[in-house]
Order: structure tokens, then sequence, then C-alpha cells
């Protein structure tokens, strides 16, 4: 047994890319619509692991896009999807650049929370070692839930 991915469901598939790809970093690897089941699902997979995927040994995250409009809640009830990031304030800087609220900040240098457009919580941790505690987020309080 091995882990595949995580799917969620999304409601604005240009939203979502923009948030998942352009501001988080993950790559689109691979694209299914059907038109018969009225959905598309879109697999992304962080930059490390996105040849793994093609050689089916890396895990990804499926956004699946219902044609038909639903309202999803309880995006917090789903947990949280985890990445690996090099700088965790480099990324946090340009989510926040890129309009996303930063939920928990990386006051350790070592962990921060935001959310998708969609409400799920997304944890980023960094890679190896913390960072030293800096500004702005050493003081920067928790806003919202994660």
């Amino acid at each position: 047994m091995r882990y595949l991915h995580t799917m969620v469901r999304v409601t604005d598939i240009d939203q979502s890319l923009a948030f998942y790809r352009d501001l988080l970093g993950l790559k689109e690897v691979r694209r299914h619509e059907s038109p018969q089941g009225r959905y598309t699902l879109i697999f992304l997979a962080a930059p490390e692991d996105e040849a793994a995927f093609h050689a089916h040994r890396a895990p990804a995250i499926e956004l699946t896009y219902n044609w038909d409009p639903e309202t999803y809640t309880g995006g917090r009830n789903f947990g949280h999807l985890a990445y690996e990031v090099d700088d965790i304030y480099a990324t946090c800087q340009k989510l926040m650049d890129g309009g996303v609220t930063i939920n928990r900040p990386p006051r350790d240098g070592r962990m921060a929370f935001v959310r998708s457009p969609d409400g799920i919580s997304i944890e980023l941790l960094q890679k190896g070692e913390a960072k030293a505690p800096a500004e702005p987020w050493a003081s920067m309080p928790n806003t919202g839930s994660w």
C-alpha cells in the first residue's frame, strides 16, 4: 500500500490554481475533464515530486471541480495539507504579497498555516532546521483559524 493523493473540492479553478500553482509553487502534472460526469480533475505535485509523480512514486493533490455549482463547508474538518518549503519567510511573504492571509505566522521560524480560496488549511514547514525568529513574523498575531 502507498499513499497516492489527497482530493479537495474547489469552487473556482482559476482562483485555486492562482493559489496552489502560482503562489504556493505546485506544478500541474495532469488534468482530466469528464463531460459525462461534469467534473474536472487537476493533479498538482510539489516541484521536487514532479518527476516521481510521473513515475507513479510520489503523492499529489487532486483538485476536483464539479461543473454544477455546490456549496462546500467544513474545510477545517478536513484537517490540513502540509508542504516542506526551502524558506518559510520568503514563502509566507510571497503568499502575503498575493493577498493570502497568514493565519498562523512562522513566529518560530519553522511552521505557518494559511488557507486556500476554498478554506482548506495548508501547513508550511521549514525544510531542515528552523530559521531564527525574525520580524515581522515574530510579533505577528494569529488571524482567524487554521
